[in-house]
């Protein structure tokens, strides 16, 4: 991020004041830690459940044993109904148990480094503040004048109604983010619609604070919007679903500590101890500019002439070339068989001409008009 600063807004006119970018968002971007911290962190809220420990088990099954010819498998006693003599217990049976039933003793929580965590919070921090992430993450924020978007302390504090809410959000041109959502409320497709979960809906923004104040009651009714302190930023909700680019707001007080919050690359945090950011691997991450130099051009060898790998596999016994390479003296073989065929078939075409020749010569056929008169003469008449 060569952006140096970023605009302090009140609407979305004109910025008040500005601000130095934190180094927060310089940090690099890794999405494959943000990826895994997330699947670890996600599975930290599952509550346990398992089948019940008699399932499948609620009846006084035993095996007949060997020598009815019959599996040996449990079967329900008695008679007089079609239950009477059926398998029972085995999860191949109807009415038996599950392979494997669940137990409420699995490993339902994952540990997770905090440095890990860190790393992929800051990463997710530093994808907010790229239009291009926030717009291929779904967020309408075609209207919004800045990313990362940083709202003025003295027009929130003022705050205090959903309706007073909305109408910051319009002047921001953040609004059309919240339509998003309520556009995409529905209900969920399959079983969870009737445990508790029925319906679904996309995320908004997510608005960052740095002291609870009204603000929080006046922006948590609008559905989507999510409120979080600036000490407390969580990767739940700065990557949900661990994709990055959330659209954030930044309250102008939460956005001046974030240098005290994770640090810079030279200057340790003053909440974290003794944590620095993690600095990037390439000072310049253009890398086609950097490809493309020449510095790297003249020092690169030329460009090679890209080879065939492949052998394609060819059958001796078909392709003469290919017996060739195998066996060198073939090409001898093969011509004593060419010239001593070819002697034979000129032996032979010299026995016909010489037959042809002793043979009679053929019979003259007469000409037409004379042959039909004779014809004519010798039919007889009716």
């Amino acid at each position: 991020m060569s952006r140096p600063l970023v605009g302090v807004y009140s609407s979305a006119e004109k910025a008040d004041s500005y601000l130095a970018l934190p180094a927060v968002f310089s940090a690099p971007i890794r999405s494959d830690i943000v990826n895994e911290i997330h699947a670890r962190l996600n599975k930290n809220k599952r509550q346990p459940y398992a089948v019940s420990k008699y399932a499948g088990h609620d009846t006084a099954a035993e095996s007949w044993g060997t020598g009815r010819a019959v599996a040996r498998i449990p079967r329900v006693p008695g008679g007089g109904t079609h239950r009477a003599g059926q398998g029972a217990f085995g999860n191949m049976c109807r009415g038996g148990r599950m392979f494997a039933p669940t137990k409420i003793w699995r490993k339902w929580h994952r540990k997770t480094n905090s440095n890990e965590r860190r790393f992929a919070v800051v990463s997710a921090v530093a994808a907010s503040a790229l239009p291009s992430l926030v717009l291929a993450r779904g967020h309408a924020v075609s209207k919004v004048p800045e990313i990362p978007l940083v709202v003025d302390n003295k027009a929130v504090d003022g705050v205090d109604k959903t309706k007073k809410a909305v109408q910051l959000l319009k002047s921001l041109g953040a609004y059309d983010d919240v339509e998003k959502v309520y556009n995409s409320q529905g209900i969920r497709a399959g079983k969870g619609k009737y445990r508790n979960r029925r319906y679904v809906q996309r995320r908004g923004p997510l608005v960052v604070y740095s002291q609870k104040g009204p603000l929080v009651k006046a922006f948590r009714n609008l559905p989507g919007v999510e409120l979080c302190t600036i000490h407390n930023l969580n990767l739940l909700q700065l990557a949900p679903g661990g994709h990055l680019g959330r659209f954030v707001i930044w309250v102008k007080d939460a956005f001046q500590q974030l240098d005290n919050v994770f640090g810079t690359f030279t200057r340790v945090s003053q909440e974290k101890s003794g944590y620095l950011l993690p600095a990037p691997i390439l000072k310049n991450p253009d890398v086609s500019r950097v490809i493309n130099s020449t510095e790297i051009r003249a020092a690169a060898r030329p460009k090679q002439q890209q080879r065939r790998n492949y052998h394609r596999k060819r059958n001796p016994l078909k392709n003469v070339s290919f017996l060739i390479k195998l066996n060198p003296y073939a090409a001898v073989i093969k011509r004593k068989e060419i010239l001593s065929r070819q002697k034979r078939q000129a032996a032979k075409q010299k026995v016909v001409d010489s037959k042809r020749k002793e043979a009679k010569p053929a019979k003259k056929i007469p000409d037409n008009k004379k042959y039909k008169a004779v014809l004519l003469e010798k039919t007889p008449k009716n």
